[in-house]
């Protein structure tokens, strides 16, 4: 005769509980390494500010943006016009357009015929 498995539910309850909860935590703490990681790798990346001259700390922040998007568009334009000298010039590879096919003899390293699965030889 077959006897059911004594269950105690509370103690499946109290397992599943505890490791949801500490799963949870986990992740919380996770969060906050990531965080203060994050931080940290933000503060070194700056690059430490070289003393300006009073005139130029006294300019306001506004004008220093345009000349910074400014430099951006040349260095992009910079970019695409080296592009179209390179391209236009000849200075870009050639394919050929011939495609040789080189037979290979099988052998048991590039060959399914002789597979783990093939026990008959």
């Amino acid at each position: 005769m077959m006897t059911p498995l004594a269950i105690n539910w509370s103690h499946v309850w109290m397992v599943t509980g505890l490791g949801f909860c500490m799963v949870i935590a986990l992740l919380v703490v996770l969060i906050f390494i990531l965080k203060l990681l994050g931080a940290v790798v933000s503060s070194a990346v700056k690059a430490p500010k070289a003393e300006q001259p009073k005139a130029a700390a006294q300019a306001p922040a506004a004008q220093a943006a345009p000349a910074a998007a400014q430099a951006s568009a040349d260095d992009d334009l910079a970019a695409i016009a080296m592009a179209l000298h390179l391209y236009f010039n000849g200075v870009h590879d050639v394919e050929p357009t011939e495609i040789h096919i080189k037979r290979v003899e099988r052998s048991g390293w590039n060959s399914k015929l002789y597979g783990m699965n093939n026990l008959h030889r």
